[in-house]
C-alpha cells in the first residue's frame, strides 16, 4: 500500500461513513489525521481509533457552513499537527425536494455546506501547501453530479460545482506541485443512505453492473491513492467509484 508517513491530513465530515473510513485508512498508511465535523463525541471516537493505530489525531468540532469556523479549524490543525499536506473535502448534507417546492433556505444551506465550504477550506490550506511545494486536495463529489437525479437540485448543483472547482484549482496550482482531484462515489452503504427503503435500494442496484453497493472502504481507497506520491502525476481528474453505475 501507499506510504503517507510524515503527512498531515485533514478530513472534513470525518466522524462517520466515508469520512471516517478515509481518516482511518490515511492513518493506517502513516499520516497524522485531523477530523472536522459538527459532533464532538463522534470526532473524538474516530480520533481514539486513529491514536490506537499509533498516529496523532485531532478532533475538531466545527460547522463548515461558517467561514470563521473553517479558518479556526485550519489554524488549530496547523498548530497541533503541523502544515496540512492532505485535504479531504468530504463534509456534505442533503435537503432533498422537488425544485418547485424547494425552499430558498434549503438551496442556500446545501450550497454553503457542500460547495462554499470546499472553496473556503481549500483557500485556507493552499498557502502552507504552496510554501512546502507539495499538496494533495481530494474533493468528494457524487455520481448524481454527472448523471442527474430527481429531487436533488441543490445537492447536485453543489456536487457538480465541486467538479468545476476541482479542475480550476488544479490548473492554478499545478506549478506548485499541488494536485487537486475529485472522487465520485455511486451508491455507497453509509449512514446517509441507510434510510433508503427496499424499493429505492433495489432500483439503485438495478443500475449497477457489479450488482452490489459500494462500501466506505472502497471510496477511502481511492482517496488514499490520490493522496499518495504514486498519484503525483494525476490532477484535475474525477475518479468514479460507482460499480459501473455511470460510465
Amino acid at each position: 500500500m501507499f506510504d503517507l508517513t510524515g503527512q498531515v491530513a485533514l478530513v472534513t465530515g470525518g466522524s462517520q461513513g466515508i469520512g471516517r473510513a478515509t481518516a482511518l485508512l490515511l492513518a493506517q498508511l502513516g499520516a497524522d489525521v485531523a477530523i472536522a465535523a459538527r459532533t464532538q463525541e463522534k470526532c473524538q471516537a474516530v480520533a481514539s481509533e486513529i491514536e490506537a493505530l499509533g498516529r496523532r489525531a485531532l478532533p475538531v468540532q466545527a460547522d463548515l457552513a461558517v467561514a470563521d469556523q473553517i479558518r479556526a479549524t485550519v489554524e488549530q490543525v496547523t498548530a497541533s499537527l503541523g502544515t496540512i499536506s492532505i485535504l479531504v473535502n468530504n463534509a456534505a448534507i442533503t435537503r432533498d425536494g422537488l425544485l418547485l417546492r424547494m425552499k430558498q433556505e434549503d438551496w442556500e444551506t446545501v450550497l454553503q455546506t457542500n460547495l462554499t465550504s470546499v472553496f473556503l477550506m481549500t483557500q485556507q490550506v493552499l498557502p502552507g501547501m504552496m510554501k512546502a511545494r507539495r499538496g494533495r486536495i481530494i474533493n468528494l463529489t457524487s455520481v448524481v453530479a454527472q448523471s442527474g437525479n430527481v429531487g436533488q437540485a441543490n445537492y447536485i448543483a453543489a456536487k457538480a460545482g465541486i467538479i468545476g472547482l476541482t479542475k480550476a484549482v488544479a490548473r492554478e496550482y499545478a506549478s506548485r506541485q499541488i494536485t487537486v482531484n475529485a472522487v465520485s462515489p455511486g451508491y455507497i452503504e453509509t449512514p446517509m443512505t441507510a434510510g433508503l427503503g427496499e424499493a429505492p435500494r433495489q432500483a439503485m442496484l438495478d443500475q449497477i453492473p457489479l450488482k452490489r453497493p459500494g462500501s466506505d472502504r472502497d471510496v477511502a481507497a481511492a482517496v488514499a491513492f490520490l493522496a499518495s506520491d504514486e498519484a503525483g502525476y494525476i490532477t484535475g481528474q474525477v475518479l468514479n467509484v460507482n460499480g459501473g453505475m455511470y460510465m
